[in-house]
């Protein structure tokens, strides 16, 4: 059913933050919605549902910091300092380098974000009664889950909380990485008997099945690295879990529910609640930049809207580089001269390439160029932008309707060609899965075969690559090298190998100083 955008405004009702009045967990020892209670709400549908909507709410914070760091950590974005603009003491080189520490504000933002849709979650599960709908209990429980699926890809082992009165005399000490991926595990498929396989336009933005389904088979995927334990030389004791991985993503291939997007920018557009790929999204609206995508600000220049762009985010020439020229979705750089965008909506390339010729703040014609020549002082024109999400010509202050998935059917079929080469080596299905993505991007089609893959490292390799050009700024870069062993491996602007513990973020020092049972993480 192709959704309007009123239909979307139904739907966003659990998405923007209602009249409930919610105050978020930051620290472990603080108690939450002490005065929300079975007694004074949910004691009609409409203030069960309304009480979903902090809940929801909470996942486009996920949208600066677990986006960003998931990104700035990975050989795909970077942001250089630009004379007096996003030095920011450091941060960005930090990530971009491998040298943050349990200071780093984005390494205590993530830990917050995560942590506070945990605990409205929990404040929501304790209070719902003795015989609770059990849809509604699988969607929070799903919701929480992948909370936690965040702060176990970023930390490690962290406490896992369920009640939303903590005990400031007895706080929680840290689980094990692999009793969170265990106890992740045991939510989402608790959670999906229960989960709808669809929703009607007015519950546009809740989850379903497929979304339980999609973070589970991310889960698998990575599982060597989530049921591992950090130490200061890096992870060991994982368990492979790539069979789980084939099925989890078949069930969601076979569902019906789900097909490929003919044209590989829809995924991207302002309209994009009608695209058939989307598994679990976060719908958003240009009324507010809060409630909105600011991704294009963060890479466009200065110049090139009238809501005055950041002009921080490039992509690395390696990366540029591995897009083949007569790969559609290299359209989504911009490089070169640029000129006024004469349509107002558009993507790429395909943007500020006609009009006049526009210049930096310094009258030099705007033109960005390939290659950074210093991370710590860059030009107002170096770098590689990215404009992946159309342009919305009804951006408010910067922010865009386009809505953003955290899980799209591209994503699911290249997890299955993967998992399926480390089961048996190169084999033809893989190859089938990755034609398929490729075919919508090249025309005419440019192939690959089972031939050109002499055994599993090589067809490993290049699912890699063409996961970082299917998947690009879509925050699962860092994830697919640690998988691979590529995370510590030296880059543009980190010359050097980085250490073998930096595969998980330190826990905030904040966290330590508020909670004297949680331990840093070996280390750090």
């Amino acid at each position: 059913m192709k959704l309007t955008r009123t239909s979307k405004l139904l739907g966003l009702v659990l998405v923007v933050p209602l009249l409930l009045s919610v105050q978020g967990c930051t620290d472990l020892d603080e108690e939450v919605f002490s005065a929300v209670t079975q007694d004074n709400f949910y004691n009609t549908d409409g203030e069960i549902l309304s009480a979903l909507a902090p809940i929801y709410s909470q996942l486009r914070d996920m949208l600066w910091n677990y986006h960003n760091m998931s990104e700035h950590t990975s050989d795909e974005i970077m942001v250089p300092t630009r004379g007096g603009d996003w030095g920011d003491g450091g941060s960005w080189r930090a990530l971009h380098q491998h040298s943050w520490d349990a200071f780093h504000p984005n390494v205590e933002g993530a830990w917050n974000d995560a942590y506070t849709g945990v605990a409205r979650a929990n404040v929501v599960l304790a209070n719902l009664g003795d015989s609770p709908n059990p849809a509604l209990v699988a969607e929070i429980r799903m919701l929480r889950g992948f909370y936690y699926y965040q702060l176990m890809d970023f930390y490690g082992g962290v406490p896992i909380v369920t009640d939303p009165a903590v005990d400031p005399d007895n706080p929680p000490a840290r689980n094990t990485r692999k009793e969170v991926f265990d106890f992740v595990e045991s939510e989402l498929l608790a959670a999906i008997p229960d989960l709808p396989a669809t929703r009607p336009p007015a519950e546009y933005g809740r989850v379903t099945r497929g979304a339980a389904q999609a973070i589970l088979a991310n889960m698998y995927l990575n599982a060597q690295v989530f049921t591992a334990e950090p130490s200061a030389s890096g992870l060991s004791g994982g368990t492979a879990m790539w069979q789980k991985t084939v099925d989890m993503a078949n069930d969601i291939m076979n569902s019906g529910v789900y097909t490929l997007s003919e044209n590989y920018f829809d995924n991207f557009a302002v309209d994009n609640q009608n695209s058939p790929e989307n598994i679990f999204v976060v719908p958003l609206l240009n009324v507010d930049r809060d409630l909105a995508l600011t991704f294009n600000m963060r890479q466009l220049h200065y110049n090139m809207h009238p809501n005055t762009p950041w002009n921080g985010f490039t992509t690395l020439a390696e990366h540029y580089n591995s897009f083949s020229d007569t790969d559609e979705r290299k359209n989504m750089f911009l490089i070169g001269q640029q000129f006024a965008d004469p349509n107002g909506s558009c993507v790429g390339n395909q943007c500020f390439s006609s009009g006049e010729a526009l210049t930096d703040r310094q009258g030099l014609p705007l033109v960005f160029t390939e290659e950074i020549g210093d991370i710590e002082n860059a030009n107002e024109r170096e770098g590689v932008r990215v404009l992946k999400w159309e342009m919305d010509p009804g951006m408010f202050d910067g922010g865009s309707e386009n809505d953003y998935a955290f899980f799209r059917l591209g994503d699911v079929m290249l997890m299955k060609a993967e998992a399926l080469n480390e089961l048996n080596g190169p084999n033809q299905e893989s190859i089938d899965l990755i034609n398929t993505i490729r075919e919508r991007v090249f025309d005419p089609a440019e192939p690959i075969a089972l031939a050109d893959f002499g055994s599993r490292e090589a067809l490993r390799d290049y699912i890699l690559a063409e996961r970082g050009r299917e998947m690009m700024n879509e925050a699962r870069r860092r994830q697919d090298l640690i998988r691979i062993g590529g995370f510590t491996a030296p880059w543009a602007f980190k010359e050097a190998g980085s250490e073998p513990f930096r595969v998980v973020f330190p826990v905030p020092q904040s966290q330590i100083d508020a909670n004297p049972s949680l331990v840093q993480t070996p280390g750090y």
